[in-house]
């Protein structure tokens, strides 16, 4: 007498491993669709549309460099987070300026949203002191310019590692 042996099979759903196998793929469509969606759906503010004309101001931002540097400009400034100041100093050829209007531009590296602008008036030392609320934790692209805007000083400020910076111009090429 033989005896047949039926082994009743599952069907492939039901096993735990073809559903592990595909849960690798799945993940990564999800994953490139929501990357898909953060590229197309928020703006890149790191690229220029007018990339010639920003051009052509970079030339005469570095006249403006070296007009800085032929001063001989300088600027210390400190912030009191606690008080939420902004003070400092400007100087020319190692003297206090004369009282004047300054521009200063704090440009956050990559959220052109989270800049500051400052309107700026030193005394006869050349120090100057304004209410500034708590700076965010980055690096900031520093910008001082006057009034005029025949000069401008540039450093980077990585706060709040450094609670002070000191920056000065270049001195410009004798010709």
């Amino acid at each position: 007498m033989t005896s047949v042996l039926f082994q009743t099979t599952r069907p492939w759903y039901r096993y735990r491993w073809p559903w592990l196998l595909m849960l690798g793929p799945f993940l990564v469509v999800l994953a490139a669709s929501y990357t898909g969606y953060l590229a197309f759906s928020r703006q890149d503010a790191l690229v220029v549309g007018d990339y010639y004309k920003r051009g052509q101001a970079i030339n005469q931002d570095l006249r403006r460099d070296s007009r800085a540097g032929a001063l001989g400009l300088s600027v210390t400034m400190r912030y009191d987070a606690a008080n939420a100041i902004l003070s400092g100093t400007i100087q020319s050829h190692d003297k206090a300026l004369a009282s004047s209007a300054l521009s200063l531009h704090l440009v956050h590296a990559t959220q052109p949203e989270k800049d500051i602008h400052l309107e700026l008036h030193t005394d006869g030392a050349g120090a100057f002191q304004t209410a500034l609320p708590m700076l965010e934790r980055t690096r900031w692209l520093v910008l001082v310019e006057n009034e005029q805007r025949d000069w401008r000083l540039e450093a980077n400020w990585i706060w709040p590692a450094q609670r002070e910076i000191h920056f000065f111009a270049e001195m410009a090429p004798a010709d």
